[in-house]
Formats: structure tokens, sequence, C-alpha cells
């Protein structure tokens, strides 16, 4: 499907829609009492057999419809059918405006509380009406939960589970598929991402109240980005309301792990001209949160040497191989401290210039400062050429004493300003779209074009080290409390300067989207309701990475030791992770931060390029689609949409390749250019069966790809003489391609709830995994990219809400929101360290268990609800064996909040998060042998929210 033979079949399709002039056209937009849009309403014209359904925007176009009077039919689940009546004049468009008053067409079983229809009808009317597989959470329910982020509300959508970082939401995981490989759109353009090797979307960027709809699609259409393997997550923002409206929250609290302070205030404003034609919503929010972290790491391993004290031939030491049981080679206490202020903006317009042509203009900008001061106390054993025979110890196997290197780092930054002595991690993300929406004939033609970039930079983030080398114990007893202790207690003095560095890091992703659909009336099958859509699509990416990092040797004394420097110690706070671990005493971040490393009086700098260049890439991605599909009626019952996608990938990648001398020192460095591209063809069908006004039934079969992470692509060699570790790209890369098959039954309750459950079932070629092989030549371990052969998915989702209106007296007003998932992969073609296939293991990113569930209750007044989410472990990341395998242990959230209205317009809310005090946990290899567990505490927010519709 080339661009020629789109425009031939626009003007083809634009010619047969003047044919067709005597027959006229109805637009509408259906609102509640509060001037609240109501998207899903299926509306219908019964005698002509045409119909459609409301958009987000609660808008629907009817087009080909003949000159004379009808009766627009309005269904909504859980309320009364009601009857519109509108007269059609040919070649004219009739535009009606609908209003659902709850009180007068809601059915008797239904109780309403509060105004205006439920969020839950919005969104379960939008997802019964879609023709694929998708699950909607309103604005409005999101709103019900205590997230702050949209990461932490997605997590509440069967099928999805998230990763955390410092204890909010963060990439999002969509049936088992890791993040890199779901699409994020806002308002239909894709969300870039400014993380800096892959793709990923940092979910936990975007304020949870900036979003009006979260819509997941697990089966995409054709008209969709193919980019999309486990599914596309699309975000949408709220526009101008048909009458005033206004809201405002302001609120506090408390974080428990810090004792500081929680404030978080928005509010938004829309409204719309007299005429109709102008309207405008602007919004904003802000958080500002000072919390922290308590964090335990280590890295195992099961080979031990030691120095025998003797010489082969050549003069070289002679080293001793002893078996031992797995221990904690490297063992960190780490010690955060956190401020992150998170703001958003948004200003959507549009504006009417008849009932026939519409354009809007929609914007978010996010922007979150991450200041962070990080004091990690780390020790790690020496080589074994410097382990003599005298100076371990082994018990049983296990290996209980050894001399290690421990250093006391302390991570700030420059004092003032946004700063405040400490790392400052810069975030942005910006979106802006113009669009349109047109009626010409019978034709409905849709355009638009969009910017977006996301960043992240970090400027002046200094490192301050002092390091000591002594005997530490190797505590064996609690693999998952793993523990270094000092044989003999160190002083201050014993901890030399080691380090001191400051480096600058910036990462940058430019996305420029343009798109063209027009969709024409077409009934193959006399049932009505058909239509041929097709369209045309240019996705354009750059992303670059520029970084740098200096090394400062002082040139005056007074800092030799960390007895000499001015100290901060915490060794008095209560460790979340355990009173066994005291992180100690360390350089304070001011005296780190007003360090003057810019004067050469003071200090002598040296930039350690091979610390940063091989990290320094620009990928350009171009993406270049077109589509062509159709949806019908098959029957009065089913309907069938099917259509193929082509999307051709171009791509140019810049990196560079470090180079060493024999000593493994850097010598230079060179730049290095490649190119790639690929086409790929994805065809689809999509099946629904409406059962009876209450049940739905869906299959799809997709096809879906994703593309390989940039860093990936790009064309660099680093070594790390330090870690004895080599990292590659890959240019050569295919990209993952996923068939997909899905089986959905969906019951609809009329006191809107729904009990629905489904299989589904991937097929994926090419999935790409880092490789680990050892070097011949020098002894490191090569990290590689390489595409495994084939892994498949299968799994089930079953969900159940519903309101209890069943039972008797008060107990009907609780209500039920529970789902589970289940998965099982397997993923074959993995090779180990040695290259031999380590036969089927687990797609990386794939919890096989994944449940959420909340029991509310709410009247006239009062509300409350507890919310509890659980994901199963599941492999992370490949090492060069099974031993060296990471996994994402399980995690188990448990929330309340409890909300008052003090009047129709003002309520006041609490909301407790993470009761359960649930840790990020990593292990390797065994769940009995923890990599990372850090703590975060419980958090308590409060405040008023005010609505005046």
């Amino acid at each position: 499907m080339n661009l020629k033979l789109m425009l031939v079949t626009f003007f083809v399709a634009l010619n047969f829609s003047f044919l067709h002039a005597q027959d006229g056209v109805v637009r509408g937009t259906i609102t509640d009492e509060n001037g609240m849009y109501v998207p899903g309403a299926s509306v219908m014209i019964q005698e002509l057999k045409k119909g459609t359904v409301t958009n987000f925007d609660g808008e629907f176009t009817l087009v080909e419809i003949p000159e004379g009077n009808y009766d627009l039919s309005i269904k909504y689940l859980g309320y009364q059918t009601i009857t519109k009546e509108v007269n059609v004049i040919a070649g004219e468009t009739a535009s009606v405006k609908i209003v659902l008053n709850a009180t007068e067409t809601t059915l008797g079983t239904v109780q309403i509380f509060g105004s205006g229809l439920s969020a839950q009808a919005k969104a379960l009317n939008t997802q019964k009406n879609k023709t694929n597989i998708t699950n909607i959470v309103s604005t409005e329910q999101i709103g019900k939960f205590p997230d702050a982020n949209i990461g932490d509300a997605a997590k509440r959508i069967p099928g999805i589970t998230m990763q955390v970082d410092q204890g909010e939401a963060r990439n999002i995981i969509v049936r088992g598929l890791a993040p890199q490989l779901n699409s994020v759109t806002l308002n239909g353009s894709r969300v870039p991402s400014a993380e800096g090797d892959n793709r990923n979307v940092q979910m936990d960027l975007i304020p949870s109240d900036m979003i009006q709809t979260i819509e997941v699609n697990k089966a995409i259409t054709p008209d969709m980005d193919g980019d999309a393997l486990g599914g596309s997550v699309n975000l949408v923002t709220r526009s101008a309301p048909e009458d005033f409206r206004l809201s405002a929250t302001v609120g506090s609290g408390i974080n428990f792990i810090t004792d500081k302070r929680i404030l978080n205030g928005s509010f938004l404003i829309g409204d719309r001209t007299n005429d109709g034609k102008f309207g405008y919503m602007l919004s904003a929010s802000i958080n500002d949160n000072d919390f922290g972290s308590d964090n335990v790491e280590a890295e195992w391993s099961d080979e031990f040497e030691y120095n025998t004290g003797q010489q082969n031939a050549e003069g070289e030491d002679i080293l001793e191989e002893v078996d031992v049981n797995p221990y904690a080679e490297v063992f960190e206490t780490r010690k955060y401290l956190v401020q992150r202020v998170r703001r958003s903006f948004s200003a959507n317009f549009d504006y009417r210039f008849n009932e026939n042509n519409t354009i809007y203009l929609k914007s978010m900008y996010n922007w979150r400062d991450d200041r962070e001061n990080r004091y990690a106390l780390s020790s790690e054993i020496l080589d074994g050429e410097d382990i003599g025979a005298g100076d371990f110890e082994i018990q049983n196997g296990n290996l209980t004493r050894f001399p290690a290197e421990v250093a006391r780092e302390t991570k700030g930054g420059i004092p003032g300003g946004r700063n405040q002595n400490r790392r400052l991690e810069d975030q942005r993300m910006q979106n802006y779209t113009l669009g349109g929406d047109h009626i010409f004939g019978n034709i409905k033609f849709d355009w638009m074009g969009s910017y977006a970039k996301a960043s992240e930079e970090r400027e002046n983030e200094r490192y301050m080290v002092y390091a000591s080398e002594y005997a530490v114990n190797n505590d064996v007893s609690n693999s998952e409390k793993p523990l270094h202790t000092a044989v003999e207690d160190p002083s201050l003095s014993d901890f030399e300067l080691d380090e001191l560095t400051e480096e600058y890091q910036y990462t940058e992703e430019e996305d420029v989207n343009v798109f063209a659909n027009a969709e024409l009336p077409s009934d193959f099958f006399g049932y009505g309701d058909g239509i041929i859509k097709f369209g045309v699509r240019g996705r354009f990416k750059n992303k670059y990475r520029d970084n740098n990092f200096f090394e400062y040797e002082p040139l005056t004394g007074g800092m030799e030791t960390l007895a000499d420097v001015d100290t901060q110690s915490f060794s008095g706070d209560d460790f979340l992770a355990g009173d066994q671990y005291v992180p100690g005493t360390f350089v304070s971040a001011p005296y780190l931060g007003n360090l003057d490393l810019n004067n050469a009086d003071l200090f002598e700098s040296e930039a350690v390029q091979d610390e940063y260049l091989s990290e320094n890439f620009e990928v350009k991605e171009n993406v270049y689609a077109g589509y062509i599909m159709t949806n019908q009626k098959v029957s009065e019952k089913l309907s069938v949409l099917a259509g193929i996608r082509l999307e051709a990938t171009q791509i140019e990648s810049i990196g560079n390749e470090v180079i060493y001398n024999e000593d493994g020192d850097f010598e230079g460095s060179m730049e290095v250019k490649d190119e790639s591209d690929y086409v790929n063809v994805l065809p689809g069908v999509h099946l629904k069966y409406d059962l009876n006004d209450k049940t739905v039934l869906r299959f799809a079969w997709t096809n879906t790809l994703s593309r390989p992470n940039y860093i990936d692509l790009v064309p660099y060699q680093a070594i790390n003489n330090e870690d004895e570790e080599i990292s590659l790209g890959n240019t050569e890369l295919n990209p993952t391609t996923s068939m997909n098959f899905d089986f959905m039954a969906e019951y609809y309750f009329s006191s809107v709830g729904i009990l629905s459950g489904g299989v589904f079932y991937k097929d994926i070629n090419d999935f790409v995994y880092t490789y680990v092989v050892e070097d011949e030549a020098t002894g490191y371990e090569i990290y590689q990219p390489f595409n495994g052969d084939d892994a498949r998915i299968y799994g089930a989702e079953i969900a159940f809400q519903r309101q209890l209106d069943f039972l008797p007296g008060f107990a009907k007003n609780f209500s039920i929101y529970t789902n589970y998932t289940f998965l099982n992969s397997t993923a074959n073609g993995i090779r180990n360290e040695d290259g031999d296939e380590r036969g089927e293991l687990e797609l990386p990113g794939s919890s096989p268990n994944m449940f959420n569930a909340s029991l509310s209750y709410a009247d006239k007044k009062f509300s409350a609800r507890l919310s509890s989410n659980f994901s199963d472990a599941y492999l992370d990341e490949l090492g060069g064996n099974a031993f060296e395998d990471r996994y994402y242990d399980h995690q188990f959230f448990l929330d309340f909040n409890v909300s008052y209205s003090i009047n129709k317009n003002l309520r006041i809310y609490a909301d407790l998060n993470n009761i359960t005090n649930q840790p990020l946990r990593y292990y390797q290899g065994s769940s009995k042998r923890t990599m990372q567990m850090e703590f975060y505490e419980r958090r308590l927010t409060f405040g008023l929210k005010y609505d005046l519709y």
C-alpha cells in the first residue's frame, strides 16, 4: 500500500461521495446534565439500520442518510433507551444535541450517587461498543483509587503490571511483554521516551488527574501503529466541555520514611462560547513529594580463587580455585533522600467552523525535578591475586571471611537554585497536536500533525568516594538478607580519597507524527453500518544522547581521609531493610556541593572519555505506513473488521567505537555509522458477535512488531576494565514480530457492571535478548544484543465489577472490582556463555499471575475503597547462565482511600498508600538470593476537591 495508491483511492471515494449528494448527514453530541461528555453511547436509526457509537468527546456522525424525518435511538448501558427526532435535508448536515439526565433515564436497579452519569457507566459503554478487545478506564474511575500518576492508575487494568521506581509505577508491562514492546500514545500521538538506552515511556511522569481516559487496546486494528506487541495504551486528555467547568484540588500529606510533607494541587477550567463554536480546556497540576528509600544490593558468585604464593615458569602467580557455596561478592547498603516535584500543564482548544468542519489544538507539558542524594556503603571482594592463603575462611563450604575493598560514596550536586546540593534529574515531556475532523459529502476525513519531545538532563552530578581495604565477615545465615560487616571497625581516617567526579548526562527524543484517514460508507451484506477506511502515516523520530565525565584531583591538602572533611551519619536511622544494616558516615552533601571543582588552583581535571563516549549516540528512525480496512455487519449480530497495514522503517545510527591499547588504557575513539531498513506487512481480522443486548463475544487475529532499543542498534563498542566487561551494539538486529490470537466473552449487567473472560496466544519471532560470552583474548565478558529464535505466550483473563445492588439495606452500596490474569511463556534460541542453547526459558517480563481487587462503599455522601494489586515474580534479565539470571520479585500493594461530600461541589478526601510497605526486590537465579531490596514505607495524603459544573 503506497502513497500513490492511497491518493487514488481517496479521490475515487471523494467522487463517489458526490454522487450521493442527495443524502444528508446527522452529527451530534451527547452530554449528561452537567455538560460532561457521554462516550460509548449507541446511536441508531432503526428503519435505516444505520448506527454508530459516540467517541470520547460524546460526538457521533451518521452519513448517507436519505432526506426525511427519523427517530434517533440512544442506548446506554444501565439506562433506559431514549429517542430524539431529527429532520434530514438532502446535501445538508443536521446537528443535534442530546442530554442524558441520570435521574430520568436510570433503570430502577441502578443506584446513582453524586451527580451525572457514573464513571463506570461511561467506561463500560465505551468498552462494550468497541470493535476490538479493549479496556477503558475513565478519569472519574481513576479518582476513586489513590493513584498520583498514570502508571499507578494503569496497574489496576487486567493484564497489566508495572515496574516500580522509587515507590511509583514507572514502566508498563502488558500481557507479560516488556515495556519497550508496548506503545504509549497521547491523543493518538506517540509519547517519546526520555530513557537513554531503551524505548520505555516513563508513566510516572504524567499525573493521573491530567488524563480523561486510559484506553488499553490489547488487539490493535489496522489504523493503529503496528509496533505494539503487548498492546497499545492511549492516554486521552480532556477536551473543551459543552458548558462551564471548574475543578480544583488542594492537599497535603506525609511520607513516613522521612516524616517529610507532601504538597499537591490541581485545577481545570473550561467553557464554550455561546454560539458553540470555540471551546477551551485549561488544566494544571503540581505534586511536591519529599521522600526517600532504604536499599540493600548484592551481586552473587559461586567461584572463588586465591594466590598460593607460588609462581609458574613464566613468573606469574599461581591461583588456586576453591569450591564454595554462592556468596555475595559485592554488597551495598544505600540511603536515598529524594524530592520529586512533578508539574503538568495542558491547554486544549477546538473551533467548529460549521457542522462539517472542526479543528483542534491539544497540548501538554510535563516537567519533573528529581533531587536526589545517595549515600552508599559498598564492599567488594578483592581479586584472587590479592588474596593470600590466610586471608579468608571457609566453613562448611561457605566463604565467611575475606578481604574487600570498602567504599563510602556520596552522590550530590551543586548548591543553590533547583539543585540544592542534590543531583538534579530534569525530565520533561511535551506534546503539541493540531488536527481536524471534516465531512466531504459522505466521506469522513480526519488529519493530525504532532510534535513531541522528551528529555532527561543531569547537570553537575557529583560523586565523592573514600575507600579502604580490610577484612569483612560474610554473613551466610540468611541469603535473603545478605550482609557484610567489618571484622574490626575501621576509623574514618582509614578511608582515603579514592574518586572525585562530576558528570553531565543528556538524552533527548523528538517525534514528528503526521497522518490522514478517510472513511466512507459501504454496506456489503445489507445490514447497514458498513464502512471502508484507509489512511497514511509518517513518523519521524530522532534520538540522541550526549554525556561527559570528568575526574578531579585535589592540588591542596585537607581532604586526604574521611576524617578531614565534613560528614553526615545515618547510623541512628531505623533502616527499613533491617536494624542489622547501618549505612554509617559519609561526606556531607553540602561539603561536596560547595567544592569549587572548576578552580584550576584547587583541582586538576581530566575528561575520562572511555566513561561516556561509547554511550553517546544518535539514531534517526523514519516510519512510513499505510492501511486499508473495512468494518461490516455480516448479520444482525455479527460484525467483521478486516484490513492490512504496511510499515516501512528506515534507520540511520551513529555511535562511537572506543579504542584501548593492550594494557587496557584509552587511546582514542572512532565514529561509526550504519543504516538499515525493513518492511512489515501486518494483516488483521476482528470478529464481534452480539449474542444479545448484554453479551458480546470477540475474536481477533492480529500481527504486530517491536523495533529494537535504540542503543542496541548503534555500532558502538565499550570496554569496562574495572568490571572486565565489553559491551557491543548490533546493527543487524531484526524487529521482533508476533502473530496474536485473542478470544473474549463479556457479559454486561444492567446495573452497570461486567463479567468477562478470555484467552490469548502470541507466537513471537526474533525477540531480542542480551547474549553474554567470555572473550577468549581478554577473559572479559562480552554483552551484545542478539535475536532469539521464537517465543510463545498464552494466557487467560477474567474480570468482574459490579455494584452489589441485589443485597438488602446499606449492603447494596458496596461494589466489587476484581480481575485476574494468568500467563505462561517459553523462549527458544537463547544461548549461554558457552554458546550452548539453554533450552526453553520464560520470556523476560512475563509475570505468570496478576491480580487486582477492591471493595468499595458509596452512598450519597460517603465513599471508601480498599484496593489491592498483586503481580508474581518473573524473569527480568538474562545472564550468561541460569545462576546469573535476574528476576523481578512478586509484589503486593494495599491502598485505602476515603472521601466525604460536604455538598454537591465540595468534598474532602484521604489516601493511605503502600500499607504493606512493599519493597522493590530483585533476586539472582534463586528467590533466596537477594540482588536488591528497596523499601519506601507508607504515604498518607489528604485534602479538598471542589467541582463546579
